[in-house]
Parts: structure tokens; C-alpha cells; sequence
């Protein structure tokens, strides 16, 4: 019973989203057509970025980075600045998600030998703001970004000029809220140097990110380069296979049979395609809210051919609230884990800025 309360609480969206497909299911009963619902290049493309960025992590290079970029002496500010932009930048690449992973820990433990311990709940949420708002200049920056690129089939350079910018709206507007606070002398000191683990696997693991790049440009067939990485991955190092968040898949599986059978229910597709007409960017603003921003984005996407408003509204729909986008339930639980934590003050700090910059990307996006 423990165990279940734990797969709950952890997997959440996924148990939500195996709820929904099977609910539908009895309305459109189970047959081979539901594999036509299965986005397998988004599947593999997710897949295989999971299993290289991992490489990254295990070699090292997330804490060499993010040595360089905080080392020596600077005001307070500037430092501050630097562990938010970090995940703003490296999310682009390395999604959302991973940045938080690997930076929080860091910004932690980097403010606590730095004596800023009162910044910590702060700097979390706008790394939180960042790895979100950064995460929505490409497409393989965060979940929906990758779907909704591949399902659209959308031309690489319309969709940085769709996202563009509100990306660069949003890094000044992180760089306005991060400027907040003390201004002191520091000098910023490691005891341990990082240093990469293995340079012949970042070479590997490089070329294998390139590889995997292509196939998100459409440059090389998603079968070949999946072919490629897994085997590459194999044969060097096998144990990244069990870093692979399964579950994200699983619960993308899910929501593929549930949004495609939701699409040959006649009455209720009807009443979504009139609710969300020119309204896609509210709509899935506020879905996201509920539901958080990928099951919003794979939701509404069978319902429009809007995507420009649906890639704005799914990736700005990230902030706002604790559940808007899964990322931020990633901060939460670092920080709540550290001794002497305030969950409460946490939320009340993360909401606040959230619902604030929120509001601020809308009416950008509503006047420009």
C-alpha cells in the first residue's frame, strides 16, 4: 500500500493520464487502431535525449559548466544572476527538466557556502521561471515542444520565430526579477574542481546529440539515428538505460490513446473544436493550470491547426501554478528535502512570482 501511495504521488500525471485513456476505451473500444494514435518519432526522439543528456550528467559536464560560469569573486547580484540564467540557456538544450535536476542542487549548495542562504527559496523559483521560460526557444527544450513540433510539422525557422519573442520577453523579464536583493562583495570558492570523468564518451555523446538534433530537423530518418544512439550507448556505457524516465513515455502513450479516442467521439470533439477556436492560447493557458502544459499541448493539438498559439499558450502556460508544468514540481520536491525547508513560504513565493509573470507574457503576447 506504500509502495502505491509512492507511485501516486510521484506519478501523478501518468496515473491521470492511463485513467483517461481507459475511460475512453469504453467508448472506443481497444483494437490495432490505437497504434495509429503513437507519435513513435516523438517516443524515440524523448527517448534518445533522455539517454544522452544522462551521459552528460554522469561524465560531469553540467558541474564543470556550472563551476566556470560561478567561480571567483563578483558581487552577489551577479551570481544570483548567474545560477538563474544557467537553467534559462541550458534548458534549451538539455530540457526543462534536467536543468533543474542538475542545478538546484548547485544553486544550493553554492548560496549556503556563499552565506545567502536567505535567497535560496528566491533563486529556485526564478531558476524554476527560467528553465521553463528558456525551454521554449526549441524544440527539444521541453516535452510539449517536441511534440507539437513534430505533429505540426512545422519548419525549424518558423518555429523560432514563433517562439522567439516571447523567449526574449521572458529573459528580461528574469533578469528585472533577479536583480532583487543585497548587492555584497563575494568570493565564490570549490572546495572539489569538477572535471569531465571520460573525454573520449563527450566526444561520443556529443556526436550522438548532433545525431539525434538532425533527426528532430528531419535531416536524418528518427529509425536510423534511434538505431544509432541506442546501440552507440550499449556498447559504452548500458547503465544510462536505467536513467531513462520510462514513465514520461508511458504517460505520453496514454494520453496519445486518450486524445485519439476523444477525436472519433463525434459530440465531444464538436464541443472542444467550438470551445478553443481563437481562443487556443487562453484555452491551453489554462489547461495547463489543471493538467499541467504536455498533456494540455497533446490535448488541443488533434482540435486545432492553430499551433502558433498553441506552442505560445502550452509553453507560457508553464508558470502560473505548482502543477502548470511538471518541471516545477522538480524544484519543489529539491528544495523541500533540504533541512530547515518552508514548503508553504516556497508557494506562496513561487505562486506569487509565477501568476505575476505570467500575467506580464500575456499582455506581451497580446500586444505584440
Amino acid at each position: 500500500m506504500g509502495k502505491f501511495k509512492h507511485f501516486f504521488k510521484t506519478e501523478i500525471v501518468l496515473v491521470i493520464s492511463l485513467i483517461a485513456a481507459i475511460i475512453t476505451s469504453f467508448y472506443i473500444k481497444p483494437s490495432l487502431n490505437y497504434v495509429e494514435y503513437i507519435d513513435f518519432k516523438v517516443l524515440a526522439i524523448l527517448f534518445c535525449l533522455m539517454l544522452i543528456v544522462s551521459g552528460f550528467k554522469k561524465i560531469g559536464l553540467f558541474n564543470v559548466l556550472a563551476q566556470k560560469m560561478t567561480e571567483g569573486s563578483k558581487k552577489s547580484k551577479a551570481l544570483r544572476l548567474s545560477l538563474i540564467l544557467i537553467c534559462f540557456f541550458s534548458s534549451m538544450y538539455i530540457t526543462n527538466d534536467v536543468s533543474l535536476i542538475t542545478f538546484v542542487p548547485f544553486a544550493i549548495m553554492v548560496l549556503s557556502i556563499t552565506a545567502q542562504t536567505e535567497y535560496i527559496i528566491y533563486v529556485i523559483v526564478m531558476q524554476t521561471v527560467a528553465a521553463n521560460l528558456g525551454s521554449m526557444l526549441t524544440p527539444i527544450g521541453n516535452p510539449q515542444n517536441l511534440y507539437l513540433y513534430s505533429f505540426y510539422n512545422i519548419n525549424t525557422l518558423e518555429f523560432f520565430k514563433i517562439t522567439l519573442p516571447v523567449t526574449v520577453a521572458g529573459l528580461i523579464l528574469i533578469i528585472l526579477f533577479s536583480l532583487i536583493g543585497k548587492n555584497e562583495n563575494i568570493n565564490v570558492k570549490f572546495q572539489k574542481k569538477e572535471i569531465i570523468k571520460n573525454k573520449k564518451q563527450l566526444k561520443i555523446y556529443m556526436i550522438l546529440f548532433f545525431i539525434c538534433i538532425l533527426s528532430v530537423l528531419h535531416i536524418v530518418e528518427y529509425k536510423i539515428a534511434l538505431l544509432i544512439i541506442l546501440t552507440t550507448i550499449i556498447l559504452v556505457d548500458k547503465s544510462l538505460l536505467k536513467s531513462v524516465d520510462y514513465g514520461l513515455l508511458f504517460t505520453f502513450i496514454c494520453f496519445f490513446i486518450f486524445v485519439g479516442n476523444m477525436g472519433k467521439i463525434e459530440s465531444v470533439n464538436n464541443l472542444i473544436v467550438s470551445l478553443i477556436k481563437k481562443r487556443e492560447i487562453l484555452v491551453s493557458i489554462l489547461l495547463s493550470q489543471i493538467f499541467s502544459n504536455v498533456p494540455a499541448a497533446v490535448l488541443l493539438s488533434t482540435f486545432t491547426e492553430n499551433y502558433e498559439s498553441l506552442v505560445i499558450g502550452s509553453n507560457i502556460g508553464g508558470l502560473g501554478t505548482i502543477i502548470a508544468s511538471l518541471a516545477s514540481l522538480i524544484s519543489f520536491k529539491l528544495y523541500s528535502a533540504m533541512d530547515n525547508s518552508k514548503p508553504m513560504r516556497y508557494l506562496l513565493i513561487f505562486t506569487a512570482v509565477n501568476i505575476l509573470m505570467l500575467l506580464l507574457l500575456i499582455v506581451f503576447v497580446k500586444l505584440f
